[in-house]
């Protein structure tokens, strides 16, 4: 049987009503790329049964997302270069990973997910991070075509030896970028595993985690099935769930 990777979700207003879902990138990265069965999880906050769900998976798929976590649950005011929001994952989301890591699931944070990975534990984050001096614009750009928008754009450094390099190395890997936030103070009890060069965190990984745990700020789910960085995460990801 093959494993079992829950999925997270995003609530999208269409149609006069809420649609629960994930991009289909995920999803397929997930089933060909990880071998695992993917399971998209509903955004109920409080409704969600998280220690029954957990006992019936081996991994977590944290996405990425067009909307923002909500500022306030980090201590910031809401402005409107925080937005959009979607308070119905943040009241999913976020629990689900501090029960997923306490309970030792595997669990991988993409962008979205990487930035509420840090959130979970007590960081927090800044937006509209190209406005800083001396940080690059790490924001996609604007195209219709979506291969463009996720063209591999920048160079990321990995820490030497950590996580992120016992799957990709210790050399410099280039990964695509499609964020105008980023994290800006460091949850306790998160370490980085990888930085731009202009300094952004790009990786995190849980301290003591009893499983894998890895946040990264780019999207490998999109060239998962031929970009070698991408697929190697993805590759490593199914193979510590089986």
């Amino acid at each position: 049987m093959k494993p079992l990777v829950l999925v997270t979700s995003d609530v999208v207003q269409t149609g006069g009503y809420d649609w629960h879902g994930a991009i289909d990138t995920y999803l397929k990265a997930v089933s060909e790329v990880s071998g695992a069965q993917p399971i998209i999880l509903p955004a109920l906050t409080s409704k969600t049964d998280f220690e029954s769900i957990l006992r019936r998976v081996d991994g977590v798929l944290v996405t990425g997302s067009k909307s923002n976590v909500f500022p306030q649950i980090y201590g910031q005011s809401p402005t409107e270069k925080h937005e959009p929001y979607d308070h119905d994952r943040d009241g999913t989301t976020l629990p689900l990973i501090r029960k997923a890591i306490a309970r030792g699931t595997p669990l991988l944070a993409i962008c979205r997910g990487h930035q509420e990975l840090n959130v979970a534990y007590g960081g927090t984050l800044q937006t509209e991070i190209q406005e800083n001096r001396g940080i690059m614009d790490h924001r996609a750009v604007t195209h219709p075509d979506q291969d463009v928008r996720y063209k591999i754009a920048h160079t990321i450094n990995p820490v030497k030896d950590g996580l992120l390099a016992r799957i990709l190395g210790n050399a410099p890997i280039a990964i695509n970028s499609l964020h105008r936030q980023a994290i800006d103070r460091l949850a306790d009890g998160l370490s980085i595993e990888a930085t731009a060069d202009d300094g952004t965190i790009e990786a995190i990984s849980v301290d003591g985690a009893k499983a894998f745990a890895l946040g990264v700020q780019w999207h490998p789910e999109y060239w998962a099935a031929s970009d070698a960085v991408s697929k190697k995460i993805f590759a490593y990801f199914g193979s510590i769930i089986r």
